[in-house]
This record gives C-alpha cells, sequence and structure tokens, in this order.
C-alpha cells in the first residue's frame, strides 16, 4: 500500500473510531495537532513552562484560560499569561488543555504482602499517574504493627507520594480487625507521632457486620477505640462501616449516632453513595442527618471501590445538593479494569452527573489536603511541588458503571493527557514534552545504534 493511501485509510478509520466514542473536535485526537511542538533550549531559568492551558486551581482562586506555568527544580515557578517560552530549557504547548494541581487520591490500598490482608494491593506507580493522581493516602492496610514495614518496601520506594492512615488493629487489615483485643490505642498513637509527615490519622474497617455481639465484640468497639487515638494524637479518623439493628440486647447502631454523635468534625466517612448506607430514603429524598453532619465540619468522602458507588444513590444525591466532600477511588487489585479503573474516571462520573469540574478539580486537590492537615499540597501557588494533572475534557455520549450492575448517561469525560510529579514528567503517553523523531539532530544520543552493528 502506497504511504498517502495508509494516511488517508488510518485517518479515516481514527474518525470512525473517534466518532463511536462520543469524540468531537475537543478531542485530544484532534487537537493534538493544532498544537506547537515541544521547544528545547540548552539553558533558562525554568526547566519546564507549560504554555497556554485553561488553569484551575481552586486553592489561589484560579480558573482562567491561556495560562502558563513554570516550574524550577521540581517547584512551581510562577503561574501568569505570557511567560515568554525562551525563558524556559523546556516550554510545552498545552493549549485547549487543563492545568490543575495533581490529584490526591484520600483512599487506596498499596500496601503489598501484607500477611493476612483481606484484599488485594495495586503498585502505587503503576495507577497513580496514568489517572493524573501525584498523592496516594492508604486506607488503613498496614496497622501500627505493620507500618514501618509498609514504609520501607512501599512508601519509601515509590515515585508518587503515599501517605497513610492507620489501622486502629495494630496487625493491620486483616481479621484483626474483628477482635477488638488487637486495638492497640498507645501504639496507634505512638506510631503516628513517629511519623508525622506520612501518617495522617487513623482508620477502622469491616467490623462485626452481621455476626451476633457478645461481651468482646460490642457495637461500637471499634469506632471507640478509633476515636480515642484520634483525640489523643489530634489527628481525623476514617470510617469503613456498617449500621445494625438493635439485637443481643445491644442498641441499634445508627448512621445517625456515627455522623452525628460518635465522630467529631473533620472526621471522614468513605464509601458514602454504598448501597447499604441510609442516604435516600424510601420516599426518594436525601436523609437530612448528612447535611446536618456537613454543616458541623463532618467528611463525606467517596471510596468508589468494587461496591460503594451506585446511581440510585448517587444522581438522587447529586440532585438534591447531597456532593461528597472529597473523591477518592478506593483502588485495589479489584477494581483496576472496572468499575474504579483510575481517579480521573471517578471524577469524569461526577462531571457526567452534573457536578461542575472546577468544584470537582477541588474535591480532588485542596479540600482532601486540607482533610489530612496538608495544605502544602493540591495547589500550584509559588513554591509548592510541581505536582500537575494535564488533561482534556471529551464531549459526546458516554456511559459509566456503578459497583451493583447498573449504568448513567453522560455528556463528558476527563481524558489525563500527561502527569508531572515534583516538576518531573511521570506519564505523558501523547508526547506533548517530547519532539517529533524527525526533529531530533543528528548528533543527538537517540540516534546512536547502541549495538554498533549495521549491514
Amino acid at each position: 500500500m502506497k504511504r498517502r493511501n495508509f494516511f488517508k485509510r488510518t485517518m479515516a478509520g481514527s474518525a470512525l473510531l473517534s466518532g463511536a466514542a462520543g469524540m468531537t473536535a475537543s478531542s485530544p485526537a484532534l487537537a493534538q495537532g493544532q498544537r506547537k511542538d515541544v521547544l528545547i533550549r540548552e539553558s533558562g531559568k525554568y526547566d519546564i513552562l507549560l504554555k497556554g492551558g485553561h488553569v484551575i486551581d481552586p486553592a489561589n482562586n484560579i480558573n482562567s484560560k491561556n495560562m502558563d506555568v513554570a516550574v524550577s527544580d521540581g517547584k512551581i515557578s510562577a503561574v501568569g499569561r505570557n511567560i515568554p517560552s525562551k525563558d524556559a530549557k523546556k516550554a510545552i504547548d498545552v493549549s485547549g488543555l487543563y492545568v490543575t494541581p495533581g490529584f490526591i487520591d484520600l483512599h487506596v490500598h498499596v500496601m503489598f504482602n501484607l500477611k493476612g490482608f483481606v484484599g488485594r494491593s495495586i503498585i502505587a506507580d503503576d495507577h497513580s499517574f496514568t489517572g493524573g493522581c501525584t498523592t496516594m493516602v492508604d486506607a488503613g492496610t498496614a496497622g501500627a504493627l505493620s507500618f514501618e514495614q509498609f514504609k520501607k518496601n512501599e512508601i519509601d520506594n515509590s515515585r508518587v507520594r503515599i501517605l497513610a492512615f492507620v489501622n486502629i488493629a495494630a496487625p493491620g487489615m486483616t481479621e484483626a480487625e474483628q477482635d477488638p483485643r488487637t486495638y492497640d490505642i498507645q501504639k496507634a498513637v505512638a506510631t503516628a507521632q513517629s511519623y508525622p509527615d506520612i501518617i495522617v490519622g487513623f482508620k477502622v474497617a469491616h467490623y462485626w457486620t452481621t455476626k451476633p455481639y457478645d461481651s468482646l465484640h460490642t457495637p461500637w468497639a471499634n469506632v471507640d477505640a478509633v476515636e480515642e487515638a484520634g483525640r489523643k494524637a489530634g489527628l481525623p479518623v476514617m470510617f469503613d462501616w456498617f449500621p445494625r439493628p438493635a439485637s443481643e440486647g445491644y442498641p441499634m447502631r445508627s448512621y445517625r449516632e456515627l455522623i452525628l454523635e460518635k465522630s467529631r468534625p473533620g472526621d471522614i466517612y468513605t464509601h458514602h453513595y454504598a448501597r447499604h448506607i441510609p442516604v435516600i430514603g424510601e420516599d426518594g429524598k436525601v436523609n437530612p442527618d448528612v447535611f446536618k453532619a456537613q454543616k458541623r465540619g463532618f467528611i463525606f468522602d467517596t471510596g468508589h471501590g468494587a461496591g460503594s458507588f451506585v446511581w440510585r444513590n448517587v444522581i438522587p444525591a447529586i440532585e438534591q445538593g447531597f456532593i461528597s466532600d472529597t473523591i477518592s477511588t478506593d483502588l485495589h487489585g479489584k477494581n483496576t479494569n472496572g468499575p474504579v479503573i483510575n481517579m480521573i474516571h471517578v471524577m469524569s462520573k461526577y462531571v457526567a452527573s452534573g457536578v461542575p469540574l472546577e468544584r470537582v478539580i477541588e474535591m480532588s486537590t485542596i479540600k482532601p489536603a486540607r482533610v489530612i492537615n496538608h495544605p502544602e499540597l493540591g495547589n500550584l501557588s509559588a513554591g509548592a511541588s510541581a505536582d500537575i494533572a494535564v488533561f482534556d475534557q471529551l464531549k459526546g455520549d458516554f456511559e459509566y458503571t456503578d459497583t451493583s450492575g447498573a449504568k448513567e448517561r453522560g455528556n463528558k469525560k476527563l481524558m489525563n493527557m500527561m502527569t508531572l510529579s515534583g516538576g518531573k514528567v511521570e506519564f505523558d503517553p501523547y508526547g506533548l514534552s517530547v519532539p517529533y523523531w524527525k526533529d531530533i539532530p543528528k548528533g543527538e544520543d537517540y540516534w546512536v545504534n547502541q549495538s554498533g552493528q549495521f549491514f
């Protein structure tokens, strides 16, 4: 086949595929050819300059088109208009794309080789940058007894930033969660105080959802223990929790009591759109208790996961004004191929549900940063770590699945194009940051045959 005919056929095929996927002229496949190639210089006061993007930085009240972001020594140097390309060693055209702080995923599981772990973790670097995520917060996989192992093996050896909630069960997220005798408050507090830059709070999960209560397994054993740890350490706690009716002479374990009485402002409930959570009443109305809880500063986190995001709760709640405070994935080894996939895919579900993009970005950047008391993250302020997501918003017809076998339709989809972490490009499958191969000077290393063999 002649080269000209090949290009005609492949371009036509691409257009057909794009139409089937719901893509329009806003898609990266069509817009890429309209952008300028990267400009590379040997010297410049900025290492990287992102030119002409639509910057959304809720922390600094920025939502403007045609903005530039300059990066030096792994930090944000400047955000503004018309920063000269000649001042950068590498100037990257991001016109037509959104530029935001890197996303913070408040709920993941990234600790490997925890003996007895009730789930299956993911490799953090493999599932973070692809979705624009530059900070992952492990939600209680490790407990006080296993945290050192987690830090040594995963936290210290990952390119993506990993923070952590420590499980109140000292061994971690194992069957120990069912045994209140493993809830070592003092050890949990001591571990958190030993690693204040990494540990952001405490976590409880999966406790005694169906078995009969007894003198050891009382209704609020894990909640009372984790709250005591939180108070002593001055840190928030995250609940993965199951309401239960009164039984065996014990009173009802109610959602109302958890979010309005047992918890403190700043504490977090993850999985709040799950099927077992009383978010929507039989009359189709939002439970008024959740609005009261939000008003007192209680945090509702998505925690999508493999079983905690159902459209029959999500859509009525959003339509009536009950929207998550923070977006998170609950990524683990059983949901990366769907329905979660990655952070930006979960964010797309909110955009497709009618939540404004700027709010979705806030829910994924500065809001979680403040929830975990790390306000230095989630923003593009001068001097902040250059954690940046560059993405497109596609318009068309898209469908999104929930965790209970249903789907919803939407007309928008976010597509990550490039991720920078600490000023380093970690994800760039479309080559925004690299030159066209024919434009690379012949003297460059690119052209060297490393084997030295020719025919």
